[in-house]
């Protein structure tokens, strides 16, 4: 999988190095030379990856990471710290700062690449799930900014058969997040189905497989999007390497320090409460498209692709499809005497009633205006006629309360009935016979149900 990187450090030859070696492995590399330069770069062309240099003139890595991770446009961008310095504060400072990892120099190729691929995936996945986010703020169908997230408050899953150091890795995090230590690990990938905001597994552990595990909650589709904290000797480089493979999405080396567990817990919780924000914005978006946002039934664009799938069976040989076309009778003169606020009103109310005096697997939309139709699957005409009658009954024999129930209103319906005939049947043959039922219904005196056998 390949990427965009920039490449930030005041020193040409460390550019120009990190430039080939990425170049080579097919990687597309920007460079910059100071912090205000980065900083632009990464506004204007949205890098996949920033591989950061800390030790700069004027403005360090570390405000260069802190304004990246400040800005709406680039606090997604993974960044990546190289620093020639190994000192405990300056990495827990860069974590601080919102760096997802360190590489010390010399780099490491193996674990530079490691690297890059671990967050190409994230970066990936983010991306997709913030494009269809933008595509719904266009279609108004989500509203609002997110608000900045915290890191905080989140529940921690601890799997380590090592006791001691679970408790302290509980300890540790227990002022910020509420931890459960869980020494199997088929109870801890259970627990992970549930809400949970990380997992930290101890992958040097005696009595089971941390990386098995690690690689099960990925292939887990109820489990895929927690983030894993892996704990790991630092001297093991392959185990390290293999954990990002499989899809850790941190490593924490031993011993633990605890301001580095804290950072590296509280990175990894923000950024999956930013994603479920985003999945869940999304997840609002596709309904909201289906939905119908005054009565919350379903609306007629999704009413006609599922009546296109019933029909479609029905005329192979399945069983037939009924079809109801609802309207209200003296809509209009309504409105008109008492506003369109008290028509809201009514056709909220009646979309309720509809709702609850249908069967569970018929489907109940909203058609237009003060139009409703019920698609049924696996209901023939006289079926769909003794529905039909139960709700004009329901409606009629109950008045509407609106306007706070200052006003009540008397309220009937006129009700098409329609249902598949044959091979040659339509989904719009079908809507229309119901139509032609409901102004029959109508010129009759309102208040009734006329079926429309052809």
């Amino acid at each position: 999988m390949s990427a965009r990187i920039l490449v930030v450090d005041d020193v040409e030859a460390n550019v120009r190095l990190l430039d080939a070696k990425l170049t080579n492995e097919y990687y597309e590399v920007l460079t910059a030379f100071d912090g205000p330069t980065a900083l632009a770069i990464a506004a204007d062309q949205r890098p996949d990856i920033v591989l950061l240099d800390v030790m700069m003139p004027g403005m360090d890595g570390f405000e260069v990471c802190r304004r990246l991770k400040d800005d709406p446009l680039t606090r997604h961008i993974p960044v990546v710290l190289v620093t020639a310095l190994d000192d405990r504060a300056d990495r827990i400072a860069g974590l601080e700062a919102g760096a997802d990892e360190f590489l010390n120099k010399p780099i490491d190729d193996v674990m530079l690449f490691a690297r890059v691929r671990s967050l190409t995936r994230l970066k990936t996945v983010i991306d997709e799930l913030r494009h269809r986010e933008a595509s719904g703020r266009r279609m108004g169908v989500i509203a609002g900014a997110a608000s900045r997230l915290a890191g905080t408050g989140g529940r921690i899953v601890i799997c380590d058969d090592n006791l001691r150091q679970a408790q302290r890795i509980a300890a540790e995090v227990g002022g910020e997040h509420r931890p459960l230590i869980e020494p199997d690990p088929e109870k801890a990938h259970l627990t992970a189905r549930g809400p949970v905001d990380l997992m930290i597994i101890n992958a040097n552990a005696r009595a089971f497989d941390g990386l098995r595990l690690c690689a099960q909650l990925r292939s887990d589709e109820t489990t895929r999007y927690v983030p894993i904290l892996a704990v790991l000797d630092p001297d093991e480089r392959q185990r390290m390497i293999k954990a990002l493979e499989i899809g850790v999405n941190d490593v924490l080396p031993r011993p633990i320090d605890p301001e580095e567990l804290a950072a590296r817990a509280r990175t990894q919780i923000k950024r999956k409460r930013y994603t479920d924000l985003l999945r869940n914005n999304l997840d609002q978006s596709l309904e909201l498209a289906v939905t119908d946002q005054l009565t919350g039934l379903h609306n007629r664009h999704y009413m006609t692709g599922q009546l296109k799938a019933l029909v479609d069976r029905a005329v192979r040989g399945g069983e037939p499809v009924g079809a109801l076309l609802i309207d209200l009778d003296h809509f209009k003169p309504l409105n008109d005497s008492f506003g369109h606020d008290v028509g809201d009103e009514v056709l909220r109310e009646f979309a309720v009633r509809l709702a609850s005096n249908v069967r569970a697997v018929d489907l109940p939309c909203r058609y237009g205006g003060e139009e409703f139709v019920v698609i049924m699957p696996d209901t023939g005409l006289a079926s769909a006629e003794k529905i039909a009658d139960r709700i004009r009954l329901h409606v009629a024999g109950s008045p509407f309360r609106v306007d706070g129930g200052r006003e009540v209103l008397a309220m009937t319906i006129s009700i098409g009935v329609a249902a598949t005939l044959g091979a040659d049947d339509t989904p719009e043959a079908l809507l229309k016979r119901a139509d032609s039922a409901v102004y029959e219904a109508k010129a009759a005196g309102r208040n009734r149900v006329i079926s429309r056998a052809a």
